[in-house]
């Protein structure tokens, strides 16, 4: 993992058998934040991956309560503090994005725990020979007490989601700590307990739209303070600028946080011109002034990425935006060790299509009897494949798809590679469908509001953001050893953003409306109202040209490698448009393909 902790590593043990290991991306505190890092005393040792954004406010806070600080301004040690006055209740008052894992010689524990969403990842596996716990999956599959073999239910879900949704990994024996969650593990029987000790709680009030004009200064003020306390580092920062209105507002708020210092900012352009944005990147840049860096991908480029980052991915992802999120990072690399990003607006504000869907679905099943619709689906079918990026005709065969199942499950089945029915095909087993999508029913019925925008907010935030999003950007990022951090996830920031009727994020037309109203004097119109276009390839097209393929009879130990080869086929013919299911098929076989996992 030294790529995650490229300039320095420390590891720590005790008597009772107890080892600490860490690799350090040094960011603040360059000469004191070594770790694994302990109290004085020894009582307290920690190791930490992340930030914490409001640690100047919590060490001042500690020191008026008589804590004595070893070091000049390390977040790690205000853990260790915070710890000794509020013990695991410290966590709710962390503001920013974490995975760490405290040991209390005292109490004879080890306190695992991880952020609210899920920005930081954390493996752990309690088994007969030991508790191990790591950053990467893939380390813990090369750690003597794991034997490395793929779990048939979890490879279910990655075909049914684009990923293994936590706590589960693809990997028997091993789990996630779940988004929100602590582990406390009790040295002296290592009986293990894991709480959940915050989740997403949408309460719409309508007195905060009273004075419309007056919340979208709260907006701006909020996400300026999250924007600005992610600025402060030891080393150079910088900010990914897509052109969209995400990336655009945290590229302008920056700038005007940073009035004396030049910016830096980021982006990726594409050779397909449906998947190209970097006119608006570009603009962006030149309003804003910002030192611009940019660089194209290209089908060849691409090609020459997959082995690099697929040859050291510890767990596979369906979300092929990977490649071009390397990419960025690894153009940021060159000059910064931070950079920002704009990930998490579009699950609070509901930015994506299915928002729009899920109204569309209750009118169209209100007026469309079943044979008709079975009709239409037959139709649409048939029309002829597009692989432009988010084309219509992919749309609504997307929209079809999923309306031949209950509410609850819509979401990810619009997303995922396959739907139920092809699950079973290719498991050659019924799908139970309250087990597959369990994680996405626990989503949809935790919501109290009896409005579907809200429930839908929910599974994005708790699955699609956590095991997708900023998954796919914590790995483009720490393979290319720089650290990215996302405002629009700021605790303060969302804690407003909660309190926001859905009809003012969504009102059955317009998609993040509050948000745009807000940048109206900050953004340009055609920034903030442009086509949403997404951060895709021509994945579709290079499996129907054969530029990219894959071995049906890999995985016959647990797929049908017949219904592997018929998709592929239809694909390659020009009959369906597979390219969801290919490219997550094809993200596996590279996985697997490491050494660590050729065994399983």
């Amino acid at each position: 993992m030294s790529y995650r902790g490229p300039d320095e590593h420390g590891i720590w043990c005790n008597k009772s058998h107890v080892y600490l290991g860490h690799v350090r991306l040094s960011i603040v505190d360059l000469e004191q934040g070594k770790q694994p890092l302990e109290t004085s005393d020894g009582s307290l040792v920690v190791v930490f991956n992340g930030e914490i954004y409001n640690h100047l406010s919590l060490r001042r806070e500690l020191e008026r309560l008589g804590h004595s600080f070893k070091t000049d301004h390390s977040d790690t040690e205000v853990l260790l503090h915070g710890y000794r006055e509020w013990g695991t209740q410290m966590v709710s008052r962390l503001n920013g994005m974490w995975a760490f894992a405290l040991l209390d010689n005292v109490n004879n524990l080890l306190w695992l725990s991880r952020d609210r969403f899920g920005k930081k990842p954390l493996f752990y596996s309690n088994n007969p020979d030991g508790f191990v716990f790591s950053s990467e999956l893939r380390s813990l599959a090369s750690h003597s007490t794991i034997r490395p073999e793929i779990d048939r239910n979890s490879l279910k879900k990655y075909f049914a989601y684009g990923y293994v949704p936590s706590p589960g990994t693809l990997l028997k024996n091993i789990n996630k700590l779940n988004a929100g969650h602590n582990l406390i593990l009790r040295l002296e029987n290592r009986e293990v307990k894991v709480t959940r000790y915050w989740r997403l709680d949408l309460q719409p009030d309508d007195n905060i739209s009273s004075n419309y004009g007056e919340l979208k200064e709260k907006v701006i003020s909020s996400l300026t303070k999250a924007v600005t306390s992610r600025l402060q580092a030891d080393v150079p920062v910088g900010v990914f600028l897509s052109g969209g209105i995400d990336s655009s507002a945290v590229a302008a708020l920056a700038v005007s946080a940073k009035r004396e210092e030049k910016v830096r900012s980021f982006s990726i352009g594409f050779e397909d011109a449906s998947f190209d944005e970097s006119q608006y990147s570009q603009a962006m840049a030149d309003r804003l002034s910002t030192i611009h860096e940019r660089q194209v991908l290209s089908s060849s480029l691409c090609l020459e990425l997959l082995e690099p980052i697929y040859s050291r991915l510890d767990e596979p992802i369906g979300d092929s935006s990977l490649v071009p999120s390397f990419l960025m990072c690894n153009l940021a690399s060159k000059y910064v060790t931070v950079a920002i990003g704009g990930d998490g607006s579009d699950e609070l504000f509901a930015g994506y299509d299915p928002f729009r869907a899920v109204r569309l679905a209750k009118f169209y099943s209100a007026v469309v009897p079943s044979a008709s619709h079975n009709a239409v689906s037959w139709i649409v079918n048939r029309l002829p494949v597009f692989h432009h990026n988010m084309s219509l005709e992919f749309k609504i065969k997307k929209f079809l798809s999923g309306l031949n199942y209950t509410d609850s499950v819509r979401n990810p089945i619009w997303l995922g590679p396959l739907t139920p029915d092809y699950l079973s095909q290719l498991f050659g087993e019924d799908t139970d469908q309250r087990e597959v999508y369990s994680e996405a029913i626990d989503a949809w019925e935790y919501s109290q509001n009896d409005n579907d925008i809200d429930r839908t907010l929910q599974f994005y935030t708790e699955l699609y953001l956590q095991n997708d999003i900023l998954t796919k950007m914590d790995r483009a990022a720490m393979l290319n050893s720089i650290e990215v951090r996302s405002p629009y996830l700021d605790i303060d920031f969302v804690n407003l953003v909660r309190r926001i009727p859905p009809k003012m994020k969504f009102n059955g037309v317009q998609t993040k409306k509050i948000l745009k109203d807000s940048l109206t004097n900050i953004l340009p119109q055609e920034i903030i109202h442009r086509k949403k276009k997404g951060f895709g390839m021509p994945i579709g097209k290079w499996f129907e040209d054969q530029t990219l393929s894959i071995d049906a009879s890999k995985f016959s130990n647990y797929l049908d490698a017949d219904i592997v080869r018929k998709i592929s086929n239809e694909h390659i013919s020009g009959k369906s448009d597979w390219r969801s299911f290919l490219w997550a098929y094809h993200s596996l076989e590279q996985w697997h393909d490491q050494p660590i996992f050729c065994g399983s």
